[in-house]
């Protein structure tokens, strides 16, 4: 006998109030458009190839040999954590005790949810550069927080901060400012001149620091600087990478943080009940590619300036108005030249208009005007791909 369920019945929605407004990422939904139709999906960051083969090589060890494949140390395998503390002073003369000041965690997102979880409280104000990727806007509110946006505005054929409104936008609930730099999407990096700026603001207004740092190895032009090594920086910031973007394993999700033993002490209370651990074995894998030789990272920064230029000067070949990144692997074009004014509707209809998925920017901003008529790409293909991205796009 088949028993009926009975409908739940209520005015109440199943989905928490703070997130009713977020619903798909876009991610998804470009990267569905793009199978549907298949067209080249120049739209999610993910490399179309897969890292060095001697790092595949050492995950397959390790998980052949038993290493990680049973749940790893809460903050992460030891031989993982002494690199990442190896290579914070490899790169930047940062010292950081692999036992208390670095934590391993289910990729950058895990630690940017897990962080702002752990140190805001509901009311606080959270100033994050828009655009931002998606994910912030999300764990602030999942955290009650309130976002505040401060504004990359396009100047000179790039996205620059002006410090004057960042300041401006701090009040007396200001808890934390969230950064990201190299930048994603529009690719600026912050100058050590801006740096010092915010840091000296930080340490004046006496805030919390959360910088997104995954794009540390793929700068262009300048070179990156940790936000952690200025002065009064180091008690108060939380400092977020991870081994996606830079050894092209995306979907091994392993991301860490660095920060004060009390700091990490607080992440790791809220890390614990979300992942508890993960990647087991590919923790082993990333502890040896932290250890890559110098000419790994010239090779691999040469590699994408390469491919940014195939694609930008594509772009531009087909009227778009190009931003060319100082760093990260996405381009930001306008697409007002092309007599176009909304981005969203502009990238939903491109797949069947020349075969190319893109991401409209206008999803990174709370001011939906800032970036109506702003458009992604991501550059982290194979050369003959872009190529033939870029032919595609001729047609409009």
């Amino acid at each position: 006998m088949t028993t009926m369920s009975t409908p739940v019945s209520s005015d109440r929605p199943f989905l928490n109030r703070r997130l009713a407004a977020f619903g798909t990422t876009i991610f998804a939904e470009m990267s569905t458009l793009a199978t549907r139709t298949g067209s080249i999906n120049l739209g999610q960051g993910f490399p179309d190839t897969d890292g060095p083969a001697q790092i595949a090589e050492a995950a397959s060890r390790a998980v052949l040999t038993g290493l990680g494949n049973q749940y790893p140390p809460g903050p992460g395998v030891p031989e993982l954590r002494t690199a990442i503390a190896a290579h914070q002073q490899r790169f930047y003369g940062l010292a950081h005790d692999p036992d208390t000041e670095v934590l391993v965690t289910a990729g950058a997102t895990e630690a940017i949810a897990a962080s702002l979880l752990a140190l805001l409280e509901p009311g606080d104000e959270v100033i994050a550069l828009e655009p931002y990727y998606d994910s912030y806007a999300a764990c602030i509110a999942m955290a009650g927080a309130v976002r505040v946006p401060v504004t990359l505005r396009p100047h000179a054929r790039a996205f620059a901060l002006d410090l004057d409104e960042l300041r401006a936008a701090v009040t007396p609930r200001t808890r934390l400012l969230l950064l990201n730099t190299p930048h994603n999407p529009t690719g600026t990096v912050l100058t050590p001149a801006e740096l010092t700026a915010i840091a000296e603001l930080a340490v004046e207004r006496d805030l919390l620091v959360v910088t997104d740092e995954v794009y540390e190895h793929l700068v262009f032009e300048g070179a990156h600087t940790p936000l952690a090594g200025l002065p009064g920086m180091r008690e108060r910031t939380v400092t977020i990478s991870s081994a996606g973007k830079t050894y092209s394993f995306t979907g091994w999700k392993v991301g860490w943080i660095t920060a004060s033993p009390e700091l990490i002490t607080a992440v790791r209370s809220v890390k614990q009940f979300l992942t508890y651990v993960s990647s087991g074995p590919f923790q082993y894998a990333i502890a040896e590619a932290l250890a890559l030789p110098d000419s790994y990272y010239d090779t691999l920064r040469a590699d994408l300036a390469a491919k940014r230029d195939i694609l930008a000067d594509g772009l531009a070949a087909a009227g778009f108005e190009v931003f060319r990144p100082q760093g990260t692997y996405f381009i930001t074009t306008d697409i007002t030249p092309l007599g176009e004014k909304d981005g969203l509707a502009f990238c939903r209809a491109l797949p069947e208009r020349c075969g190319v998925v893109a991401i409209p920017n206008q999803v990174f901003y709370d001011d939906k005007s800032a970036g109506a008529t702003q458009v992604r790409w991501a550059f982290c293909k194979r050369e003959d791909v872009l190529r033939e991205a870029a032919e595609r796009l001729r047609r409009l």
